[in-house]
């Protein structure tokens, strides 16, 4: 295809590869938050956070998306999106006592 980056991935399929990526993640995050923190405010639980917002970076690479051409915006947008995943689905897993 013609819109096709040089590396053969569109810009959609980067994106929502990306997108897709941080989902998980926060989500695995979560569940380890719940598993690793004793309670909601141990640091442990933000610690798992910042480790699924690192472990990304290495993963996209993995997978072909060049992790040198993201912008600010898309740094912040992978921070950002992990953690309200996380905060969401931890805060879920705390009320309901799982």
């Amino acid at each position: 295809m013609a819109t096709e980056t040089a590396d053969g991935m569109s810009s959609h399929m980067r994106g929502l590869t990306v997108t897709t990526l941080t989902a998980v993640a926060g989500i695995a995050a979560a569940f380890g938050s719940n598993a690793l923190a004793a309670t909601p405010d141990d640091p442990q639980g933000v610690l798992v956070l910042a480790v699924a917002i690192a472990a990304q970076f290495p993963i996209l690479r993995v997978i072909g998306i060049d992790t040198d051409d993201l912008s600010t915006k898309d740094v912040l947008y992978i921070g950002f999106m992990t953690f309200s995943l996380w905060f969401v689905s931890w805060g879920i897993l705390l009320t309901t006592g799982a």
